[in-house]
């Protein structure tokens, strides 16, 4: 254990699994005290176990983040384990339900779901982290899970435009935030195998945990690796603390060059 983070108070959506896990189990390592959310509380407090583990410090909170209520609950939740909040990851996200459906394929509940979890979710939690951070005077960090989605045309035109959606919230709470010392920075994921996501999205989960698809998945990188969980949460560990102290507004690809082209 180290202390990086300074016994800061640390909320990751999505923790149950895949980045949100490997996010708070690095958040904890360096010394954050980790509210670990997800929609699936049985997973999330699989990360708590996996969290105390290691000697660090977590609890579990339940969280429909297209739910305002429960967002807000959940900001509440990590004020009154913790006596403040201090770093906010927005990583939960959806896939286009059926991988490859073109845009006018998409059903109004489909695209309504993609645009209520992937954008509403960042909007809720963004929404009450500032509002907290304000109430503590002492500024903030929030990290969202964007995808090179938003930044090219990858991944599904509705999707994409949620994606995109939300780096544009990045950078204009950004400027918002900014004279509050509260920082809001985004990473933009590539395809990343061995994670729910790809499942989420109608691929067979033996299949796209196989190392085949880590392959296929690879060689579209220009450096040759496939993406993984852990490279996301250093990516983000990085921009949530005070190394980065300086640095807001930004979206930051992690996809081995694959924007770079």
């Amino acid at each position: 254990m180290t202390d990086l983070f300074g016994d800061k108070s640390a909320i990751v959506t999505g923790a149950g699994s895949g980045v949100g896990r490997a996010t708070a189990l690095r958040l904890a390592e360096k010394g954050a005290r980790v509210v670990c959310a997800d929609i699936d509380v049985d997973q999330a407090k699989q990360t708590v176990r996996l969290v105390e583990g290691h000697g660090g410090t977590a609890v579990a909170v339940g969280t429909d983040v297209s739910r305002e209520d429960q967002v807000e609950g959940m900001i509440g939740a990590a004020v009154e384990q913790y006596g403040r909040l201090d770093i906010l990851v927005n990583n939960v996200g959806i896939p286009t339900p059926r991988l490859g459906t073109l845009l006018e394929d998409h059903t109004a509940e489909e695209f309504h779901r993609l645009v209520s979890v992937n954008l509403g979710g960042v909007f809720f939690g963004c929404k009450h982290a500032v509002r907290q951070f304000k109430k503590q005077g002492t500024g903030g960090s929030i990290v969202n899970t964007a995808s090179v989605a938003g930044i090219v045309a990858w991944g599904g035109s509705v999707y994409g435009a949620t994606k995109g959606a939300v780096l544009q919230l990045t950078r204009a709470l950004a400027i918002e935030g900014a004279p509050h010392d509260i920082r809001v920075n985004a990473i933009c994921p590539s395809g990343m195998p061995a994670t729910g996501f790809m499942a989420a999205g109608g691929m067979d989960p033996e299949a796209s945990a196989a190392p085949e698809f880590a392959e296929r998945v690879a060689a579209q990188h220009p450096l040759g690796r496939a993406l993984t969980a852990e490279d996301c949460a250093e990516a983000i560990l990085f921009l949530a603390s005070d190394r980065a102290r300086n640095i807001t507004g930004v979206s930051v690809p992690v996809d081995g060059g694959y924007v770079a082209r």
